[in-house]
């Protein structure tokens, strides 16, 4: 039989007032030997400590390689210290060496001496266990005197085909924890892999040598070379920033000086632009059909309406005097050759 622990029992991991807030004791160290001799070890069911009658401190343990500590290892020893609200939880982790964790499941980051000391400095951990076995036999549970055993639910086989929990799962010695999902140290060395380049640029700028990052020389300058084109670059891209309204401003005092220098006296740019404004809408391409006009396009339209009636008043009025003038010429045509007959 197991029991899920609940994640919002966190309140169960606070330190009780007066306790000694400071590193997890390791199991073979006094503190945590007068805990394990103090403890009757009578047999506790789920049933009594999930109702708050066990009548001594609960006591839990987890295990792990627990390797590049994160956030999904801390929620799971959360859980763990939570996992009996009514009663009081004493949390013991386990952690395998190098060498067992080598053999069962492969190279890690960082060493056993820095896991235990990632795992004993979590709020949640009451005592750390080291050189913990891969299978939690009956010996190791008298031994520390544990009444449960934590880990989430899924079958935890490593590739043998059999689930190490299976012997205390079914004498309800299980306490079954919630994975958190997207994390992982898997997750997270196959995101370092991925962007193995910017890492290792990272580091070369922030004083490694290519030997600390064991990287060829070739490839440590190219890197390099990268590193101080980036850093160019950036810094071209800021100065071109902060100059650019500089430049601007330049430019527009340059051309207003130049107008005033050698233009009229009332030249400059805003009377420029305000006279030339209809000669550069009525220059410009016909636009297709819109909508109802804005009232400063329909202001816009009405001068433009009274530009064409102006300038097609014109070209009449210059029609009507040229055909004037032909008349004219024609009837002193008639008169001089009625003279010469």
């Amino acid at each position: 039989m197991s029991v899920t622990a609940e994640p919002s029992a966190a309140a169960a991991a606070a330190p009780a007032p007066g306790t000694h807030i400071g590193p997890a004791p390791f199991d073979s160290e006094p503190e945590a030997q007068g805990e394990r001799d103090a403890c009757s070890y009578d047999k506790i069911t789920v049933e009594m400590a999930r109702e708050g009658r066990a009548g001594r401190r609960v006591r839990v343990y987890a295990d792990g390689i627990y390797d590049l500590f994160h956030q999904g290892h801390a929620r799971q020893l959360m859980q763990c210290k939570g996992v009996f609200p009514k009663s009081q939880v004493y949390l013991l982790v386990g952690c395998c060496n190098d060498k067992l964790t080598r053999e069962r499941k492969g190279e890690t980051v960082m060493s056993e001496d820095e896991r235990y000391e990632a795992i004993r400095h979590c709020r949640y951990v009451d005592e750390v266990v080291r050189d913990a076995p891969w299978t939690v036999k009956d010996e190791f549970l008298a031994k520390h005197k544990i009444d449960f055993v934590a880990h989430d639910e899924l079958p935890y086989t490593t590739g043998s085909g059999v689930d190490v929990y299976k012997d205390l799962k079914e004498k309800g010695m299980f306490v079954a924890t919630q994975r958190t999902e997207g994390v992982s140290t898997s997750d997270i060395v196959a995101r370092i892999v991925r962007n193995y380049d910017s890492f290792v640029r990272r580091n070369l700028a922030r004083g490694y040598s290519r030997k600390d990052l064991n990287v060829s020389f070739l490839r440590g300058q190219r890197l390099k070379i990268q590193n101080k084109y980036d850093e160019v670059k950036d810094k071209t891209k800021r100065f071109l920033e902060s100059k650019k309204h500089d430049w601007e401003e330049s430019s527009k005092e340059l051309l207003g000086s130049f107008l005033r220098r050698f233009g009229g006296t009332d030249w400059n740019l805003d009377t420029l632009w305000n006279s030339n404004r209809l000669r550069l809408y009525l220059g410009s391409p016909p636009s297709s059909p819109r909508g109802s006009p804005s009232p400063s396009e329909s202001g816009s339209s009405g001068s433009d309406e009274e530009a064409g009636t102006s300038n097609g008043s014109s070209r009449r009025k210059r029609r009507a005097r040229s055909d004037e003038e032909e008349e004219d010429e024609a009837a002193g045509q008639s008169r001089t050759k009625k003279t010469k007959a």
